[in-house]
């Protein structure tokens, strides 16, 4: 079956015509891309998509991960993987799990799960922007892995039908975090995993003010040290795992098994 029919059988209402011309699912209109925001428009723009994953996500996200002590990109994905329950790149014997990775942009996150499931897995990523989503189209080649232009705050798919999702680098640019938390508990199966990178306000009082004021102008939003964990628990999330580092944090949880 072909990645994009696997796609479309995920879906709580499927289009009568599917809008396949990019290269990718498109189950949004021009009036639906995100607001405004100086981080959405950067997100948006046709300039970051080609440095994103070579020089911007690596750079900014190990430094706030507390470079050289924290872990580099590579490191971050393995334990990705391992937290949702997925195989390593070179395993011989990796699971077909069907996988969600939310606001995908350039696909780097969603290739890099890809590589611990089996070709009977299926990988989707999903993202609004329609920069990132060429550029994640043109970089993959992996036959199990198929991109939506949808909206994270309510994803497209039908209840439970993930076996696990993650979200890296996007929490923080929500309007409304806790509302995408909601879809992405609705869309995982029992017993599914959830990975959380996210940011993470530091405890320093000066240095979180001047944070916190940065945060106001650019649309970031600050999570506390126990506040996204806080709220997985609130949803029935159990076997939490936080991770912090200096201006991130990783979270994993698990949904109980019914």
């Amino acid at each position: 079956m072909a990645v994009v029919e696997r796609v479309l059988g995920l879906l709580r209402e499927v289009p009568e015509v599917p809008d396949l011309g990019a290269g990718y699912l498109n189950l949004l209109g021009p009036a639906d891309e995100p607001a405004p925001t100086v981080a959405q428009r950067a997100m948006q723009s046709a300039f970051l998509p080609q440095i994103y994953e070579k020089v911007w996500r690596p750079i900014g996200f190990n430094v706030a991960k507390g470079w050289p002590f924290g872990p580099d990109t590579a490191q971050e994905n393995d334990l990705a993987r391992r937290r949702l329950g997925l195989g390593r790149p070179g395993d011989l014997a990796k699971p077909a799990a069907t996988v969600l990775d939310v606001a995908c942009g350039p696909g780097n996150v969603t290739r890099a799960l890809a590589a611990g499931t089996g070709e009977d897995g299926l990988v989707v990523g999903i993202d609004a922007s329609v920069s990132m989503l060429r550029r994640a189209v043109e970089d993959t080649h992996d036959k199990h892995v198929g991109y939506v232009r949808g909206n994270a705050r309510d994803l497209p798919f039908r209840d439970g039908v993930f076996d696990a999702v993650s979200c890296f680098g996007a929490l923080y640019l929500f309007d409304d975090p806790w509302a995408a938390v909601d879809s992405m508990t609705r869309v995982l199966r029992p017993g599914g995993h959830l990975v959380i990178l996210t940011t993470r306000a530091p405890r320093l009082p000066l240095a979180g003010q001047a944070l916190t004021s940065a945060s106001q102008l650019t649309g970031i939003r600050l999570f506390g040290h126990d506040e996204v964990a806080a709220a997985l628990r609130a949803r029935g999330f159990k076997g939490i795992r936080l991770r912090p580092y200096p201006l991130m944090q990783f979270v994993s949880a698990q949904l109980p098994a019914r």
